[in-house]
């Protein structure tokens, strides 16, 4: 009876076994196919996108091969120009040689003046730093010079104030020395007359007597004595008169 029972069971096991085995199977091939179905449509999806990619890409470089066609045409058509205008440029440039030749030159004379040119701005430059120092000067300058002319001023009124008096005082002095000056020349005067006189008479005294020659001797010698006195008072008399008059 245990026997039969459990064997009752295992086969009510087998059977609720076999039938949640197919079950699960049944379920697992729904899901396969839901996730074939799937990935079909995807594929499919992908497929027909892919397709289309593909067939634009065609489509495009078709259009660019056809336009690249005619842009080749355009090419050779351009560069027989460009040919053309080659061997045009070749025979202007061997005519051009010459000016060209010129312009380098030029060019290289330009290049000495830009460098001279820098050099004299840089040197203009200086001269208006410096400019501005003399300007600076020149100003400092002219103040001393109004300064000085304003001095100037009052020194050429002191000076013409002391010129009036100098002259008021020369007039005055000449006043004064005049009358000394005319007493002096007449003074020289009187003795220059008296001096030929006494010279006049010596001459006479000794022509006129016979004295001894050794007494003739003593007397000239006094007289050249007298003489010489009377020649130093004159001499006087004269620096006198000359530093009066000046």
């Amino acid at each position: 009876e245990m026997e039969a029972k459990y064997t009752r069971k295992m086969q009510a096991l087998r059977d609720e076994m076999d039938l949640r085995r197919k079950t699960e199977i049944h379920e697992l091939e729904e899901r396969k196919n839901t996730q074939i179905s799937e990935l079909l449509g995807n594929h499919e999806g992908a497929f027909g996108a892919i397709k289309n990619y593909y067939n634009d890409i065609t489509a495009k470089n078709l259009a660019l091969i056809n336009l690249l066609k005619e842009q080749v045409e355009d090419l050779k058509k351009k560069e027989a120009v460009l040919e053309k205008e080659k061997a045009d440029v070749l025979r202007e440039n061997k005519g051009l040689t010459e000016p060209l030749q010129e312009a380098q030159d030029l060019v290289a004379e330009l290049k000495k003046k830009l460098v001279h040119y820098y050099r004299d701005k840089e040197a203009l430059m200086n001269s208006k730093a410096h400019l501005k120092i003399t300007q600076k000067e020149l100003k400092d300058l002219q103040w001393e010079h109004e300064v000085l002319e304003q001095r100037f001023s009052q020194v050429q009124e002191e000076r013409d104030e002391l010129y009036q008096k100098f002259t008021r005082a020369i007039n005055e002095v000449q006043q004064k020395t005049g009358f000394k000056n005319l007493l002096l020349e007449r003074k020289l005067h009187g003795l220059l007359t008296l001096l030929e006189q006494k010279e006049v008479e010596l001459g006479e005294v000794i022509a006129a007597s016979n004295f001894d020659p050794s007494a003739l001797s003593l007397v000239s010698h006094k007289l050249e004595d007298v003489l010489n006195s009377k020649n130093a008072t004159i001499q006087d008399l004269q620096l006198q008169l000359a530093r009066v008059c000046k």
